[in-house]
């Protein structure tokens, strides 16, 4: 039937995948209102990273899902499978280097850690690029 979007394999299994993590991003709802209604002793720095870890899982993995669509329309193999595989490595590396690098009681600075919200941000402009590359050119 026309209009029927028929997803690749690879696509259906990462997107399936994805879905059951945002069970992971909703916990870390539930978390944040813990924070906000103080039943978790936090420092301002610890308050934030955790914001910004929740904040930067949930549009990533509505990003990732996404980003599966985009790939299998692409034109390059290459570079989609960069594109499907380095957006959905930053939504975990990103929050992931949010998180740890704040645990710790009263941290007021991030730890070694937070290398890991970099190598996101590479992987996810990586994806991003190389998709749209592969999107550009076809």
């Amino acid at each position: 039937m026309p209009g029927n979007l028929v997803l690749s394999d690879a696509a259906r299994t990462t997107a399936g995948i994805l879905l059951i993590t945002i069970l992971l991003v909703e916990f870390g709802g539930w978390y944040m209102l813990q924070i906000v209604r103080r039943r978790v002793e936090l420092t301002g720095f610890q308050q934030a990273f955790a914001r910004a870890g929740h904040a930067h899982a949930g549009v990533l993995v509505i990003l990732s899902l996404v980003v599966q669509i985009y790939a299998d329309a692409a034109t390059s193999g290459l570079l989609a499978t960069i594109g499907r595989s380095a957006v959905p490595l930053a939504a975990i590396l990103m929050p992931t280097g949010f998180f740890l690098s704040s645990m710790g009681a009263g941290r007021t600075t991030p730890n070694r850690l937070i290398w890991l919200t970099y190598a996101g941000a590479v992987a996810l402009g990586v994806g991003v690029a190389a998709l749209g590359a592969s999107l550009l050119t076809g």
